[in-house]
C-alpha cells in the first residue's frame, strides 16, 4: 500500500498521490522512519522534524511499522477548509449526484481493495477479517448510494412527514425539511475497523452534502490513511469533501461549532470527556457517542442441547469471540443461559473453540484468529481478566489449538488466546460492568425468563443482544423485556440460523448505536442516517412558497390547467405529452365529467368477482351506515379516472408503476358522476437514465365537488420528447 517515506527534505512540503506511490516495506528498521501522512486543504502533509512520534507496531511480530505525529498540523485550517471548500463543491450537486458518487468510489475501493487486505494483515486482521472491515465498509458505500437514489428527492432539501393545513382554506400550511447544515463531520473512530469505522459515517455525512474530517485511532490509521489514499486518487471526491488527520487533533474540538457534527465511537470515558467540551456544552456542537457495550446473548428456555437453536448459540457465541479477536463494539461480552445449562454451554464452546480456532500471525497459513491490535491492547485485556477473576470468576478456558500454543507465538506478539469465565453469581457488578475488548466472554446463569432480562439489563445499556429461541411467545416476551436496552435486537432460530448476518454485523439499512453505556448514540440506519448530519426545520408558508421551498406541489399553489376541452380543442398541452425537459410541477390537467350507472356497479362486480354487498345488495348496503344505497367500487372508480385522465398515443410517459397514499373519501353511487384533476407534484430525473420518475397528485371529485378519492399516480417519464 503506497506511503510516504518522510525525510528532511520532503517533510515541510505536502505529498501528493503521485509522490505517495510506493509500496510500504515490510516491517524492518526502515519503517520507523515512515511517518503516516494526513491529507489537509486538498494536499498530502507530513510534519516537519516530528520530536514525539508514535511508534505503530506490527501486532503479530512487534517490529515497527510507522511512525504517527501531526505536530505542527493547522486543524483551524483544516476546518475552515471544510467549512467553505468543502461546503461549496457538496452544495453544487444533488443528492442523487452524489449518491452516484458513492457507487463510483465503492466500484474504486472495491477494484483496489487487495492493498488494504496486504496492508491491514499488519493489524492482526485475518483475511476473514477483512470482510467485515474492508468489504463491509465498500458494501456501506454501495447500500447508501443505492438508498439515495431510490429513496431520497434529487434535490438538497428533504420533506419529513405530511403537510399540516393550518387555515381551512389552504392558504397557510406547515411542514418539516431537512437541508444541509453548513459545518463539517468530524469522525474520531476507534482501532478495530479502520476502513468500515471510516466509510460508516462519511456515507451517510456525504449522501447528506456534510464534508467530512475523520480522525482515526494512532494504532491501525495508516490502514484508515491507506483508504484515504485511494478515495482521493480515484479522482472523484470533491474538493474538500474529505480531509484526514492521521494522528493527534487535540485542539480540533476548540474550532467546532453548532454548524458542525462530532461522531465518536470509542471508550465511554473518553466519550465522557469530549461531551464536557466548551464545543459541545456552550457552542452547540451535536457530538454523537457509540462506546462500550457489555453485550448479551441469552439462550431460551426451548434451546437446550440437541436442538437447532442450540447449536446456532454456540456457532453465533463463538463467532463474535474470534472476529477481529474479538475487538469488536458488538461482540458477545455475556453469555446468559438457563442455570443448569452453564456447563453445557461451556463445554460445547470450549470444544467448538478447539475445533476451530488456530491463534497466529494472520499471514500465516491456517490461522483463523489474529492478534489484539497491539501489546497495549493485548495488557488492558489482559488486566480486565484479572478483574474479573479478583472479582469472582472462573476461567474455565483458555487456549488457542495446535500447532502452536500461547507460549509458542512470539513474545512481541499482542496474542490473547480465547477466554472462558464463569461466576457463581450472576449479579456479580463485576461481569455487567467491566469489559475485557478481546476474545473474552463470561457465561452466567438464569433462573426464569424474567431473571434473564434482569441480568441482561444490568449491562446498563447495550448496542445489541441476542435471543436465541424458536418459541414465539419466548421471543415477544424478551422483546418487551429488553427492547428500551437495546439499538438493536437479534433473534436466531432454525429457521434463519443460516441466513442470519450475524449478531455482531452492523448493517447499514438498521440502526446502529444503543442507550446508556452504548453511549445513546445512533448511526446508519438507511436514510435515518444521512438525516443525522442534516438540520431539520419546521416551515410555515402559503402553498405557492413551500412548493418553491421543496420542489413538491402543495395543494393551493399555483397550476398550470389544461381541462380535456382544451386539449381536444388543441389550445393546451396535455401534461402527459410533457418531457422533463418542459414538464413542470403544479402542470395540472382535469377531465370532464363521467356518470355511473347501476349497470357499472354490477358489471365491475361480475367481471372482478368482488360481489361485496354493498356492491350488489340493495337492501344490505342501504342497511350498513357508510354508504345511501348501493356504491361503486373504489377500484372501479380509480380504473375510470385512468381512462379519464390518459393521453392514450405513444409519447414521454413510459410507465404507471404504481400507486401511493390511495384512499377513498365519499362514496358513489348510481347516479352520481365523477372527474379526475391530475397534477404534476414531484419530479425526480435519474441522474443515471434517461428518464425520470414524476408524482402526479390525483383527486376523484364528484358532480358536488366532493372529494371521493385521493391519490399519487407515480409514471415514469422520458426526459427527452417522444411519439
Amino acid at each position: 500500500m503506497p506511503e510516504t517515506v518522510t525525510t528532511e527534505a520532503t517533510a515541510a512540503r505536502p505529498t501528493t498521490p503521485e509522490t505517495a506511490g510506493t509500496r510500504p516495506p515490510t516491517p524492518d528498521a526502515d519503517a520507523s522512519r515512515t511517518v503516516v501522512p494526513s491529507y489537509v486543504q486538498g494536499a498530502w502533509w507530513t510534519p516537519t522534524d516530528p520530536q514525539h512520534p508514535t511508534i505503530v507496531t506490527d501486532a503479530s511480530t512487534g517490529a515497527p511499522v510507522a511512525l504517527v505525529s501531526t505536530e505542527g498540523l493547522d486543524t483551524a485550517a483544516a476546518v475552515d477548509f471544510a467549512r467553505t471548500v468543502g461546503q461549496r463543491t457538496l452544495g453544487a450537486l444533488t443528492i442523487h449526484e452524489r449518491a452516484l458518487l458513492l457507487k463510483q468510489l465503492a466500484q474504486y475501493l472495491a477494484a483496489h481493495k487487495d492493498e488494504l487486505y496486504d496492508l491491514s494483515y499488519a493489524t492482526g486482521a485475518t483475511a476473514k477479517d477483512h470482510l467485515a472491515d474492508i468489504d463491509g465498509g465498500i458494501g456501506t458505500l454501495f447500500t447508501y448510494s443505492s438508498k439515495g437514489r431510490r429513496e431520497l428527492p434529487n434535490s438538497n432539501v428533504i420533506v419529513d412527514g405530511p403537510v399540516e393545513i393550518l387555515a381551512k382554506d389552504d392558504s397557510f400550511q406547515g411542514e418539516h425539511v431537512y437541508t444541509r447544515r453548513p459545518g463539517v463531520a468530524v469522525q474520531i473512530n476507534a482501532f478495530n475497523f479502520p476502513i468500515w469505522g471510516m466509510l460508516e459515517k462519511f456515507a451517510p455525512a456525504f449522501l447528506a452534502g456534510m464534508p467530512t474530517i475523520v480522525k482515526p485511532a494512532t494504532p491501525t490509521g495508516y490502514v484508515t490513511r491507506a483508504g484515504v489514499r485511494l478515495m482521493v486518487a480515484s479522482g472523484l471526491l470533491p474538493e474538500g469533501s474529505l480531509q484526514l488527520i492521521a494522528g493527534s487533533a487535540r485542539d480540533l474540538l476548540d474550532h467546532l461549532d453548532h454548524r458542525d457534527l462530532m461522531a465518536f465511537t470509542g471508550s465511554a470515558s473518553t466519550a465522557a470527556g469530549l461531551a464536557q467540551h466548551p464545543a459541545v456544552r456552550t457552542r452547540g456542537l451535536t457530538f454523537t457517542a457509540e462506546t462500550d457495550s457489555l453485550n448479551a446473548a441469552v439462550l431460551g428456555p426451548d434451546a437446550v442441547p440437541g436442538t437447532p437453536e442450540f447449536d446456532a448459540f454456540i456457532k453465533a457465541v463463538v463467532v463474535e469471540m474470534t472476529y477481529k479477536a474479538g475487538q469488536k463494539c458488538t461482540a458477545i461480552r455475556r453469555v446468559i443461559v438457563p442455570r443448569d445449562l452453564v456447563d453445557a454451554v461451556v463445554e460445547a464452546l470450549g470444544a467448538r473453540l478447539r475445533e476451530r480456532v488456530s491463534l497466529g500471525d494472520p499471514r500465516a497459513e491456517g490461522t483463523t484468529m489474529g492478534p489484539l491490535a497491539s501489546i497495549a491492547q493485548r495488557d488492558e485485556v489482559r488486566r480486565a481478566v484479572d478483574r474479573l477473576v479478583a472479582a469472582g470468576g472462573t476461567v474455565r478456558f483458555e487456549g488457542a489449538t495446535e500447532p502452536a500454543g500461547i507460549a509458542e507465538l512470539p513474545a512481541e506478539g499482542a496474542f490473547f488466546p480465547p477466554t472462558i469465565l464463569t461466576f457463581d453469581v450472576a449479579d456479580t457488578p463485576a461481569v455487567h460492568e467491566i469489559e475485557a475488548f478481546g476474545p473474552v466472554t463470561s457465561v452466567l446463569g438464569y433462573t426464569d425468563i424474567a431473571d434473564a432480562i434482569r441480568l441482561v439489563a444490568l449491562g446498563g445499556g447495550s448496542l445489541v443482544a441476542t435471543v436465541c429461541s424458536h418459541d414465539p411467545e419466548t421471543a415477544r416476551i424478551f422483546a418487551e423485556g429488553m427492547a428500551a436496552h437495546h439499538g438493536r435486537l437479534h433473534y436466531l432460530d432454525r429457521d434463519d440460523a443460516r441466513t442470519s448476518t450475524g449478531h455482531g454485523s452492523p448493517l447499514p439499512h438498521l440502526v446502529h448505536g444503543g442507550p446508556g453505556r452504548a453511549g445513546g448514540g445512533e448511526e446508519l440506519g438507511g436514510v435515518r442516517g444521512v438525516k443525522h448530519y442534516m438540520q431539520r426545520t419546521a416551515l410555515q408558508g402559503s402553498p405557492d412558497l413551500l412548493t418553491a421551498i421543496t420542489g413538491i406541489w402543495h395543494r393551493g399553489a399555483a397550476t398550470v390547467t389544461a381541462t380535456r376541452e382544451a386539449v381536444d380543442r388543441g389550445s393546451a398541452e396535455h401534461p402527459f405529452r410533457k418531457s422533463l425537459r418542459t414538464l413542470r410541477v403544479g402542470d395540472r390537467f382535469v377531465s370532464d365529467l363521467r356518470t355511473v350507472t347501476l349497470r357499472d356497479i354490477t358489471d365491475f362486480a361480475a367481471a372482478t368477482g368482488d360481489t361485496f354487498y354493498a356492491h350488489t345488495d340493495a337492501e344490505a348496503a342501504a342497511a350498513n351506515p357508510f354508504f345511501p344505497r348501493q356504491v361503486a367500487h373504489g377500484y372501479l372508480l380509480v380504473s375510470w379516472a385512468a381512462g379519464l385522465f390518459v393521453d392514450p398515443a405513444p409519447g414521454p410517459v413510459l410507465a404507471n408503476y404504481g400507486l401511493d397514499n390511495l384512499r377513498f373519501l365519499t362514496p358513489v353511487t348510481w347516479d352520481d358522476a365523477i372527474r379526475v384533476t391530475l397534477t404534476a407534484k414531484r419530479i425526480t430525473p435519474r441522474v443515471t437514465d434517461e428518464y425520470g420518475e414524476v408524482a402526479w397528485d390525483t383527486a376523484i371529485t364528484n358532480q358536488r365537488d366532493e372529494v371521493v378519492a385521493t391519490y399519487d399516480v407515480l409514471t415514469l417519464v422520458s426526459k427527452e420528447p417522444r411519439g
